[in-house]
């Protein structure tokens, strides 16, 4: 995500989403009461006199506002919609006051005007900024003795290789044939290693020589095994890598690791409840009690709950003192729990009565 434009005193961003995560990230900055704008398509009725244009209408592509009611996310297809009452546009295509919903695009510039930035909206839009820079994922497709590389950056695909084995034919007789097919996988798993943090590598390939792969891994890497998801592609080199990217896989895993962490964050409270902890605290009469003691160490709010005034109070007040917010997505499990305890809860920095 980059930001275009920037103008704290009137209180708005104008930020360029260009990748899935970055629509993530928005879907969780803009709540309620927002107002966004944005380049959309509406059908608009065609009064020319052609009665079947005139049905179906026409669609027209221009800049639009809205006030937001309501904010959709779906994690695996990677749509944002913003719903909302029209606030400016083009008059004489479009009624204001009117509702219109935008599907928020990728490379498309977005204008957010809030009443106030809270500093956890604006740590959220400087998260999505400093994850552009880091490796999301990395493909790694196989074909014979050749590895193509494809390192998944939040700005697209940047290719690294290839590498290339010296292994003979099956036909051939060749004594250190298997050598050289271990010396080849090793020197895919030292590209491996020169990268840190990745948290997912997709291998694959049109033949056997990726299952192959994945066995030396569990015997000799087992914790680059772990990180590993095996495809199938008709073609290797870039075309595979290409075949990759189109069947959405690194978009999906993204998504189920943000998910896990999420539900890693709600279970560690869950494990606290159980054992009755002190140091904890949930609800909100609870969690605003111990945020006016200044007690609160991290804070775990549903996204549903972002446009509610109070819920928006002790998360100010939890920035007062460095406290931590975790925004908790009501799509999965965790979010569930979470909604069941009334959607907000804290871990405490000490015991209030």
């Amino acid at each position: 995500m980059k930001i275009i434009k920037e103008d704290k005193k009137n209180g708005f961003v104008e930020v360029l989403p260009e990748v899935l995560d970055d629509l993530w990230h928005l879907s969780h900055i803009i709540t309620r009461g927002d107002l966004v704008s944005s380049k959309t398509t509406r059908r608009i009725q065609d009064n020319t006199g052609d009665k079947l244009r005139s049905d179906r209408g026409v669609k027209k592509t221009f800049f639009l506002g809205i006030k937001v009611e309501s904010v959709s996310f779906h994690l695996f297809t990677g749509k944002l919609r913003l719903t909302g009452v029209i606030t400016k546009g083009p008059e004489d295509l479009i009624p204001l006051g009117s509702h219109h919903t935008l599907e928020v695009k990728l490379n498309t510039p977005l204008k957010i005007n809030k009443y106030h930035w809270p500093n956890w909206a604006i740590n959220r839009i400087n998260e999505a900024i400093e994850s552009s820079k880091k490796l999301s994922a990395m493909i790694i497709v196989l074909e014979d003795d050749v590895a193509t590389i494809g390192l998944m950056r939040q700005y697209g695909i940047e290719y690294y290789g290839p590498i290339i084995g010296s292994i003979s034919g099956k036909r051939v007789i060749d004594k250190n044939r298997g050598k050289l097919i271990l010396d080849f996988y090793n020197n895919i798993v030292n590209a491996i290693l020169k990268f840190n943090d990745i948290q997912t590598i997709i291998v694959a390939g049109p033949g056997f020589v990726k299952n192959d792969f994945m066995k030396f891994l569990k015997e000799k890497h087992k914790d680059i095994a772990k990180k590993v998801i095996i495809e199938n592609t008709g073609s290797g080199g870039r075309v595979g890598i290409q075949e990759v990217l189109k069947k959405g896989t690194v978009e999906k895993i993204t998504a189920e690791n943000r998910v896990a962490h999420e539900m890693m964050i709600v279970d560690e409270f869950l494990k606290e409840i159980a054992t009755n902890s002190s140091k904890i605290a949930y609800g909100k009469k609870e969690t605003n009690k111990a945020a006016n003691a200044g007690a609160i160490e991290k804070l775990l709010v549903l996204d549903k709950l972002l446009a509610s005034r109070n819920v928006e109070k002790i998360m100010n007040l939890v920035e007062t003192i460095n406290g931590e917010i975790a925004i908790i997505s009501s799509e999965h499990d965790g979010g569930k729990q979470l909604e069941s305890l009334g959607g907000i809860g804290a871990f405490l920095r000490y015991p209030i009565s």
